[in-house]
């Protein structure tokens, strides 16, 4: 019998930690955070990383592992994740991006060589819009809807992949077969709440010291590629003011809730559950019976 797993996702704001906690707690589970940001010590704020109040005392993995200088892949969330479900009939993910979810969840294996650090040197030289057309005229099976052209480093890494495998970063010996069995809860939001709601949780991080945890990191060389990070990049650079970036980080905020209710919509079997904020009980009383249900199965 296949070991389970819960799955927890949806945009910022909309109540993961919550409900995870809640469901830790019902099935006696631990969490294993799925976000790529949370390894990192001393990324607090930006990452929105729960607080021991949260935690409520529950057990959370993969959270402050690493010093903010290490590299963290998809690759590497992949083996820890399957570490920890592997030794439990049932665990719980809360969070993390389309592709570490499925990474995980299926035989999703990866061959290719480690990140060569003077790939960037390499392609200096090209923008934005002349690197992903050199990736385009390479790689044929390129899935366009999968990479922003602005994501450098994403381009770069699938550069890298066809250089070295021949073959599209998509592919990956990426296989249909689920190693575990899994119930994916998406919780979504009604659109115009759910941006009101970001843009009150990036004014609340602002007002809890997002900017001075920023700075110090930077005060060490050290710039983020997570949403709430690479956004000041520019402003450090004296090229955007402060007003910009807290409304680029909105912008990217709400443009990542889209893209990742398109992943989990279309990439794996959901189950999405639109939350309202004067029905939390009973929508949560629903799931709960949901995943009684699936676990009987």
């Amino acid at each position: 019998m296949k070991n389970k797993v819960i799955v927890v996702v949806g945009p910022t704001a909309v109540g993961k930690t919550k409900l995870s906690i809640r469901l830790a707690k019902r099935y006696g589970i631990e969490i294993i955070s799925g976000d790529s940001i949370a390894v990192y010590k001393d990324l607090n704020i930006g990452s929105a990383k729960p607080t021991k109040e949260e935690m409520d005392g529950v057990v959370h993995h993969l959270i402050d592992i690493l010093d903010p200088k290490e590299e963290y892949s998809v690759a590497d969330f992949q083996k820890h994740a399957r570490s920890i479900i592997d030794e439990r009939p049932l665990s719980l993910i809360c969070g993390g991006t389309g592709l570490y979810i499925q990474a995980t969840l299926f035989n999703y294996e990866f061959h290719s060589k480690k990140r060569d650090a003077h790939l960037a040197e390499q392609y200096e030289s090209y923008s934005n819009e002349e690197l992903f057309a050199l990736l385009k005229k390479l790689d044929k099976d390129l899935d366009e809807t999968k990479i922003h052209p602005n994501n450098r480093k994403r381009v770069l890494r699938a550069l890298e992949v066809y250089e070295d495998l021949g073959t599209s970063i998509h592919s990956f010996n990426h296989h249909n077969e689920a190693l575990y069995e899994y119930y994916i809860v998406y919780l979504d939001m009604e659109r115009e709440l759910l941006y009101n709601r970001i843009h009150q949780r990036v004014d609340q991080m602002l007002e809890d010291g997002l900017f001075a945890e920023v700075k110090a990191l930077a005060d060490q060389n050290i710039y983020p590629k997570g949403i709430g990070y690479r956004e000041w990049i520019p402003y450090f650079e004296k090229k955007a003011s402060y007003e910009d970036v807290v409304e680029q980080i909105k912008k990217n905020t709400r443009h990542l809730a889209k893209r990742q209710a398109t992943w989990f919509k279309n990439q794996m079997h959901s189950h999405f559950y639109m939350m309202d904020l004067a029905r939390a009980e009973e929508i949560y009383q629903k799931i709960e019976m949901d995943i009684d249900r699936w676990l009987k199965e």
